[in-house]
C-alpha cells in the first residue's frame, strides 16, 4: 500500500501490484516492495515537477510600477507647462506657481506607501506575501482554482456512517468489532475506525484470535469463535465468497456512489458497512460563496480523486466546475489553458503535486501545512489554518487598489486646482508650494491607514459542517 498524496492528492493509500509504477517522493504504508529503478536523478517525476516550477518562474515577467511610469512621464510636461505659462503670460510668478505643483511627487510617494501598508496588514493577519504585485494580481483575478485534498478538505479520513446489514448485530456492535480487529494496523482507514469507536466510548477488548493481514485487501481473524473478515469489496466478495442478498446489493451500490466503504462479514455473511469520507473544511463552502460575491467569477476544483469522489465534493461545496484524476502535469496545463482564455488565475494548493500549477498561476497561495516546495514557489503563504484568510486577502487587495485609485483622483483634483489658481495669479508660488507639500503629506498619511475593518474577518462566522467522499 503506497500513499501517493504528495503526487496525486489522494489521501488513501493505493494498492500496488507487480508491474505497477511507484514514484520517488511517495510513501509505502503497508507491506514489502521490490522496485526496479528506470528513472534516476532528473528523470524522476519529482525532479520533473521541480523543472516545471523553475521553467515557469523564468517565464514570469517583472511588472513595472504603474505609478512610477506615470510619475516619470509627467515630469517633462510640468516643465513644458511652466515654459508655456511664462511665454503666454510673461509673468514669472505665475510660471513659478505652475512649477511648484509637481504631480509626480505625490504619486511616487502615495502608491508605494499604500502597497507597503497593505503588505503590513497581510503580515498582521497571518499571511506572508512576496511582493506587492501579487496583491494586485489577487485583486484583479476572476478565477480561483483549488486543489481538493488538504486545501478544501482536512486530508484526514473519518467514519461518517456505520450501517448494519442484518438484525444480528447493532450499529455499535459493528463499529466495536471493526475497531477491535483494525486497531493493530497503522493505515489511515484503520486509524479512522479506531478513533471513531474511541470517540463514541465503545470499548473493544481483545475478543479475537491472531489476525492475518492481507496487504491492500483486508484482515481475517476469529472473533468470538466465528470467522471475521473486514476489508475491501473485492476481498470479501471475490476472495472470501461472502454472501449478499439483492436488498443488500442495492444498499451497497448507494453507499459506494457516495463514500469509500469498508465491509465486515461474520461466518461468511455480510454484517456491516463502514462508510469513510474526507471531511471538507467547515468554512470551505462559506468561503467559496464569499469569494464569488467579491468578484471571483469562476471557482474550479482539481483533484486526483475518482470521478465519483470529485463530483460529490464539488456538489457539496457548490462548485460547478471540477476536474478529476488530475496529475501534476495536468494541473499546470489546466492553469495555462485558463490563462490563454484571458483569465487572471489564483491557484490554491498545498502539495508537491500542486507546485507546477502554483508556479504557472498569475498568483499562487499555499496553505499552512503545505510541502516545502509548495511554500517556496507560492507567491502568498497562509500562516493560519483558516481558509477564510482567502476572503480577507481579497478584501485587502481590492481595498489597496481602491486606495491607490482614490489617491490618483485626489492628487489630480488638488494639484489641478493649484495649477489653475497659479495661472490665474490667484495664489503666489510660495502658497502653491506650501499647499502642494501639505497635500502630499496628507495623502501619504492617508495611504498608511488600514484597509480592513472588523467585519472583514471570519473569526465568528457560522458554518454548516459538510462531508464529501474520497476516491473509490
Amino acid at each position: 500500500m503506497v500513499n501517493e498524496a504528495s503526487m496525486t492528492g489522494e489521501p488513501l493509500a493505493v494498492h500496488k501490484t507487480n508491474g505497477k509504477t511507484v514514484h520517488a517522493g511517495t510513501v509505502m504504508e503497508e507491506g514489502n516492495i521490490v522496485v526496479e529503478v528506470y528513472s534516476m536523478n532528473k528523470e524522476t517525476r519529482l525532479n520533473k515537477i521541480i523543472d516545471l516550477i523553475e521553467n515557469s518562474e523564468e517565464l514570469k515577467a517583472e511588472t513595472q510600477s504603474k505609478a512610477e511610469r506615470l510619475a516619470d512621464s509627467i515630469v517633462p510636461y510640468s516643465f513644458l507647462a511652466t515654459a508655456l505659462t511664462y511665454l503666454i503670460t510673461r509673468n514669472a510668478s505665475k510660471a513659478l506657481s505652475v512649477l511648484m505643483v509637481d504631480f509626480s511627487c505625490a504619486i511616487k510617494l502615495t502608491t508605494p506607501l499604500s502597497v507597503i501598508s497593505a503588505m503590513r496588514e497581510t503580515s498582521d493577519n497571518r499571511m506572508m506575501i512576496k511582493g506587492g504585485k501579487f496583491l494586485e494580481n489577487y485583486a484583479n483575478a476572476d478565477t480561483i482554482v483549488f486543489d481538493k485534498t488538504g486545501t478544501l478538505t482536512n486530508a484526514t479520513p473519518k467514519v461518517v456512517e456505520v450501517i448494519p446489514m442484518s438484525k444480528r448485530y447493532s450499529r455499535d456492535e459493528i463499529l466495536r468489532m471493526a475497531a477491535c480487529i483494525e486497531e493493530h494496523f497503522a493505515h489511515s482507514i484503520a486509524t479512522a475506525i479506531v478513533k471513531q469507536a474511541e470517540e463514541e466510548g465503545l470499548k473493544h477488548e481483545e475478543d479475537h484470535s491472531e489476525v492475518e493481514y492481507i496487504v491492500a485487501h483486508g484482515i481475517v481473524t476469529e472473533y468470538d469463535g466465528k470467522r471475521a473478515v473486514i476489508g475491501s469489496a473485492h476481498f470479501l466478495f471475490d476472495d472470501e465468497k461472502v454472501k449478499v442478498t439483492k436488498a443488500q446489493v442495492k444498499k451497497i451500490d448507494k453507499e459506494v456512489a457516495e463514500h469509500s466503504v469498508v465491509y465486515l462479514a461474520i461466518d461468511g455473511k455480510l454484517e456491516g458497512l463502514i462508510c469513510i469520507d474526507d471531511p471538507v473544511r467547515e468554512e470551505a463552502k462559506y468561503v467559496i460563496e464569499e469569494l464569488k460575491s467579491l468578484g471571483i467569477e469562476n471557482v474550479i476544483m482539481l483533484t486526483g480523486d475518482s470521478e465519483s469522489g470529485a463530483k460529490a465534493g464539488a456538489q457539496a461545496l457548490g462548485i460547478t466546475e471540477y476536474r478529476s484524476q488530475v496529475l501534476p502535469e495536468d494541473k499546470s496545463r489546466i492553469i495555462k489553458e485558463l490563462k490563454d482564455e484571458g483569465r487572471t488565475v489564483i491557484m490554491v494548493g498545498d502539495g508537491i503535486n500542486d507546485s507546477p500549477a502554483l508556479a504557472e498561476a498569475d498568483v499562487s497561495v499555499s496553505m499552512k501545512h503545505s510541502s516545502d516546495i509548495a511554500r517556496e514557489v507560492a507567491d502568498i503563504s497562509l500562516l493560519s489554518d483558516d481558509l477564510y484568510d482567502l476572503v480577507t486577502l481579497r478584501k485587502l487587495s481590492v481595498g489597496m487598489l481602491d486606495k491607490i485609485n482614490s489617491n490618483y483622483r485626489n492628487i489630480v483634483a488638488v494639484n489641478g486646482s493649484l495649477l489653475v489658481l497659479g495661472v490665474m495669479g490667484v495664489i503666489p508660488p510660495s502658497t502653491s508650494s506650501m499647499i502642494h507639500n501639505l497635500s502630499t503629506m496628507l495623502f501619504g498619511v492617508m495611504s498608511t491607514k488600514s484597509v480592513l475593518k472588523e467585519n472583514d474577518f471570519g473569526n465568528d462566522i457560522e458554518v454548516e459542517v459538510i462531508e464529501v467522499a474520497d476516491a473509490s
